[in-house]
């Protein structure tokens, strides 16, 4: 039987074990998909050599980047990105070789594209962890100015307190990329001027529970339009199945 699951800390909020374990029964796949919660990215050593049909794993936070060090292969957009959500375990002999994929950067791409209109010139990405590279090189390639916002003074970021209405005027494209906003913590938003959005602003979440976080509801009552990270989510698992069961 083939085995495959995630890695990640912590795993509570992910949709991805019930989503392949029903695929698996309903497809009549022989597979079984797991959760492996490890709370240092060396543990990683563990879940391959304790499972020795592993073929393929999701990488989540806080391991998208780290996990990189750990692979044999990269594929080419995850050499742009600098952070992984996919692995292919294949084999040499009883050797594994690990293969590095990001599915997210493409599904974010095909899910935000039909949205995006001729007064779209910019976007603020909120974050500057995996998901958000693999959001920035998808606006990037769709012809957006972009701009990443973080907590910390950072080179080539923006601190959010520092941001003002009138950015989000010239950047009325806003991604949140971080998890602030998602269950259990669903009083919480993201800091930025609200006050500056209106009907010309796109928001998308990458978030998908609650399926309305409290930074799209501020932003619909403020006439943006408005997306959860649902549909991403759901191309991504796509993409991710057809890595897996490539025969390359």
């Amino acid at each position: 039987m083939e085995q495959y699951g995630i890695i990640g800390y912590p795993l509570g909020h992910s949709y991805s074990a019930s989503y392949f374990s029903e695929k698996f029964k309903n497809e009549g796949i022989n597979a079984t998909y797991e959760k492996f919660e490890i709370e240092k990215i060396e543990k990683i050593s563990e879940v391959i050599t304790s499972h020795t049909n592993l073929r393929g794993f999701n990488v989540t936070s806080p391991y998208k980047e780290k996990i990189i060090e750990y692979l044999d292969e990269l594929s080419p957009e995850l050499r742009k990105i600098g952070a992984c959500n996919v692995v292919k375990v294949t084999y040499k002999g009883v050797t594994p070789f690990l293969t590095g994929y990001n599915t997210d950067y493409l599904a974010f791409k095909q899910s935000i594209a039909p949205m995006l209109e001729k007064h779209h010139k910019g976007a603020l990405i909120l974050g500057t962890g995996g998901a958000a590279k693999a959001v920035n090189l998808a606006l990037t390639e769709l012809g957006l100015k972009t701009s990443f916002v973080s907590r910390f003074d950072r080179p080539g970021t923006v601190n959010y307190k520092h941001l003002h209405a009138d950015d989000l005027k010239e950047f009325n494209v806003i991604i949140n990329a971080t998890p602030c906003g998602m269950f259990p913590n669903t009083t919480e938003c993201p800091n930025i001027p609200y006050e500056g959005i209106d009907n010309h602003t796109l928001m998308y979440d990458l978030t998908y529970n609650p399926e309305k976080t409290l930074f799209l509801h501020k932003g619909e009552q403020r006439g943006a339009v408005i997306k959860n990270g649902l549909e991403m989510w759901l191309l991504q698992a796509h993409a991710t199945w057809a890595v897996w069961s490539s025969n390359k």
